[in-house]
């Protein structure tokens, strides 16, 4: 181990493990995007090619020719938008409620939905379609971020926020000020938690931006696809635009990676906060 890691931090053999793990899980990313500028023929010639091309715009406009380019883009980003939205609104209400008030049945209620994480998504496949038919939102955009507006990870994140940032001192002065309860939350809570918001609402709409298995399931005309599906239905076993293929990759892919390479430091803090009082 003395190899892996040393006194000052990683060791030698841990530096090239780290390099060698950091390369791998680049270079898929490299090859999309140096892929999207280039035609088909070229990405399938021996060797591949190595470099970026002059390709990309083309590639955009084949993308464009075969889906409804900007109409999907935009339903992708009106649903992340509202998912956000949403939950940040039940999930900082119910970490609230969990982190400030004792009721009858606290420990259970929150038991059960931290126990809903370990449930596996594709177990509400079914039940998730069915309810959707009955409810009248198949192919509606409401049924991507109504159901999942309360996920047990955002509300864990706020209570634990809630409790390790805010004082119940704070809380006791509003009401002997005559605050009623929903307005401690709203003009006392909410503005505390700003640290909390900014990594719910990355992971939130990072989520949904992602999300492939949902609108598989509820939408069907190509109009209402979010633009990962579209991506998807671009896919033919006979003729597939690769390079086209790989354009509409790096246009999913690179407002998440400039996000995250922009607030990775206050996303890694957002989790962490409150991490050590339960």
């Amino acid at each position: 181990m003395s190899g892996l890691v040393g006194r000052k931090g990683l060791g030698p053999v841990g530096l090239v493990f780290l390099t060698l793990g950091a390369i791998t899980t680049l270079l898929p990313f490299y090859f999309m995007f140096v892929f999207s500028t280039h035609e088909r023929s070229e990405i399938f010639s021996v060797p591949p090619p190595l470099w970026f091309g002059e390709y990309f715009l083309e590639n955009v406009g084949i993308l464009i020719q075969k889906i409804p380019f900007w109409i999907n883009l935009g339903w992708s980003i009106y649903v992340g938008f509202a998912a956000t939205a949403l939950t940040l609104l039940f999930c900082s209400m119910a970490g609230f409620a969990f982190a400030a008030y004792n009721f009858r049945g606290k420990k259970a209620l929150f038991a059960l939905v931290m126990a809903t994480m370990i449930i596996p998504a594709f177990l509400g496949m079914v039940p998730s379609f069915i309810l959707m038919d009955t409810l009248g939102w198949i192919d509606q955009p409401r049924a991507l971020y109504l159901p999942a507006a309360a996920p047990a990870l955002g509300i864990f994140l706020m209570r634990q926020y809630i409790q390790s940032a805010i004082p119940n001192d704070l809380l006791e002065a509003a009401r002997l000020d005559g605050c009623g309860e929903f307005s401690i939350y709203w003009r006392v809570v909410v503005p505390l938690l700003g640290p909390a918001f900014g990594t719910l609402g990355l992971i939130a709409f990072i989520a949904s931006w992602n999300n492939f298995i949902g609108p598989l399931i509820v939408m069907r005309s190509v109009e209402r696809y979010t633009f990962p599906l579209a991506l998807r239905s671009v896919q033919s076993p006979v003729d597939t635009e690769w390079g086209a293929l790989m354009a509409g990759s790096v246009v999913a892919v690179l407002p998440l990676l400039i996000i995250f390479i922009f607030s990775s430091k206050k996303l890694i803090a957002g989790l962490t906060s409150g991490a050590v009082k339960s």
